[in-house]
């Protein structure tokens, strides 16, 4: 069955549009009143659609047309293509009357997302800002913003190096962490002090796909402690709410300590000496620059 995978940079789009006119209304007759044309100049205009695309796209069947294999195709782009366009005056209006700056960011799945909203405190305030964020793995990340799908990636690592991709890791600094939990948990180890106390408590860790992971298995292993590991989390908001529900206690970093308590109803337990957590903004390497991933950085660096 021929089938229209594509139009020729030659197509006369209102022999198109005559068609799918055609096409809807059900006959040459009919479609010449609904233009306000010749039955005859209509049906020209359609054979002219068919000698350029080298098919027939409409046949007799009894004293009407219908479409062929051909027709079907092209009428199937051509709904396409025309629904898009009277949209388009909807769209155009829109945009300006509600003019907006459009900011697509990945955010690295196991990057704390109360950190998030702090690195992003430069541009929050933008008027109009359309803010887009996705979650996701950091390599699928990465692809997406090589396809220029996102302007910057959020990540807890910087970008390998790939000859194939031109990214920038810009650090953002990074923060120290600590562990926190419930009061009620918190009143488990009154008689043991910290660190040692972590031996006796149920500790809920991010996976090991995050950075900081190591960093923290490293902290047990040299206070020769072997953590009592009751829940592993890809998502930081959902270590932090299952930590608030004293499932066991967690890591956070104290850039957000404030907010940590305020939203989440937990207390400090003790700092995790020597593991700290570090932030990335990765982006393309563009001759011309997102205007607030320019300001982001500026205000990191």
């Amino acid at each position: 069955m021929p089938v229209l995978l594509s139009m020729p940079a030659s197509l006369n789009y209102k022999h198109l549009y005559y068609f799918w006119v055609v096409a809807k209304e059900g006959g040459i007759s009919r479609a010449a009143e609904k233009l306000d044309m010749a039955v005859q100049t209509v049906s020209a205009q359609v054979r002219e659609l068919e000698r350029n695309l080298g098919y027939a796209l409409l046949k007799p069947a009894g004293r009407g047309l219908v479409l062929t294999d051909a027709g079907l195709a092209a009428m199937q782009q051509a709904d396409q293509i025309f629904q898009l366009g009277e949209d388009l005056p909807v769209l155009v209006r829109d945009a300006a009357s509600t003019p907006s700056v459009r900011l697509a960011v990945g955010i690295s799945d196991g990057l704390p997302k109360l950190v998030v909203r702090r690195l992003l405190d430069s541009v929050v305030a933008e008027p109009n800002l359309r803010l887009l964020c996705h979650e996701g793995e950091f390599d699928e990340l990465l692809g997406d913003l090589a396809l220029h799908k996102l302007d910057l990636v959020f990540s807890d690592r910087p970008a390998p190096p790939n000859p194939n991709i031109k990214l920038y890791s810009h650090a953002l600094g990074s923060s120290a962490v600590a562990w926190y939990g419930t009061a009620d948990l918190l009143k488990r180890v009154k008689s043991t002090s910290f660190p040692r106390c972590m031996a006796d408590l149920p500790v809920l860790l991010p996976t090991v796909h995050t950075a900081v992971r190591v960093r923290l298995d490293h902290w047990f292993e040299q206070l020769g402690i072997r953590p009592h590991i009751v829940g592993e989390f890809e998502d930081s908001a959902l270590l932090k709410t299952f930590g608030a529900s004293g499932m066991g206690v967690f890591p956070a970093v104290q850039w957000v300590h404030e907010a940590l308590l305020a939203n989440y109803g937990v207390m400090r337990l003790g700092a995790c000496d020597g593991v700290s957590e570090n932030f990335f903004a990765i982006g393309t390497e563009k001759k011309v620059q997102h205007p607030l991933v320019q300001r982001l950085l500026q205000k990191a660096g």
